[in-house]
């Protein structure tokens, strides 16, 4: 799926996307990482999706795991922007939205019965504020935390700059 992030610096679009990824293309915790993803990688029924730009050589800018719980919640497992993106002196915006707007638009095709278009994940304590006003995420009980398809189709709109 083809993407548009902006570079920091100049503002400019750049664009990118979101493919499904490979162990061979995980990204090392050596390399500042949080996660190792590798281990991550042998969650069952988990898929990875990595954020890179539309280059010859295109270095990771974010990761996405996605499990479908059982067989019609959509569940993100982890999220994670290159550690070159982190914060107000990160190469390049939006990374983090455009994968979460991807597991929105994943939720739509993947999630059943009452869970279509819903994207559940657990929040550390920290970033629950930040979900909220950032992508419109509601708690549902304590870190358990969810956006809902309205919220969700916003976000793929703003994003991906797709209409559902």
């Amino acid at each position: 799926m083809e993407v548009k992030i902006i570079e920091a610096y100049s503002r400019q679009e750049m664009p990118a996307q979101i493919t499904q990824t490979t162990f061979i293309d995980f990204p090392k915790k050596q390399d500042q990482w949080n996660f190792s993803w590798r281990s991550l990688s042998k969650v069952e029924g988990g898929e990875i999706y990595k954020l890179t730009l539309k280059a010859e050589k295109p270095e990771i800018e974010g990761l996405i795991m996605l499990t479908l719980m059982n067989d019609e919640m959509l569940y993100m497992n982890t999220i994670e922007v290159a550690p070159h993106n982190y914060g107000s002196n990160g190469r390049y915006e939006n990374v983090a939205g455009c994968l979460i707007a991807f597991g929105c638009l994943k939720s739509f095709e993947l999630g059943k019965n009452n869970y279509e278009g819903y994207l559940t994940f657990e929040s550390k304590t920290e970033l629950i504020q930040f979900y909220q006003k950032k992508y419109g995420a509601s708690i549902a009980a304590g870190k358990r935390m969810f956006i809902n398809p309205k919220v969700g189709l916003n976000l793929i709109e703003k994003y991906l700059n797709r209409k559902l």
